[in-house]
């Protein structure tokens, strides 16, 4: 179907209910979902420049280093974060 047959197939459904307002709520509640859905933008998509721009930014700041016989759990405490 193309965006305009969807709309005309939209506005024909949103006809056969537009005089119960009980519906009708649940329809503005659930349009209300799906465009903040869409809204949503998901905080770990980036550009390929960005992402170079924030790896250039950490090799600016200190490194760290796992001890030979150190797990994950004791590199992570041993630098102050709490598991």
């Amino acid at each position: 179907m193309t965006a305009l047959q969807l709309n005309a197939e939209f506005y024909r459904a949103m006809g056969e209910i537009a005089d119960d307002e009980t519906l009708m709520a649940k329809v503005v509640k659930y349009v209300k979902k799906l465009a903040a859905q869409k809204q949503a933008v998901d905080p770990t998509l980036m550009t390929k420049e960005e992402f170079f721009a924030r790896v250039d930014k950490a090799k600016e700041g200190p490194t760290y280093r796992m001890l030979p016989d150190e797990d994950l759990t004791t590199f992570l405490r041993r630098l102050g974060h709490e598991i």
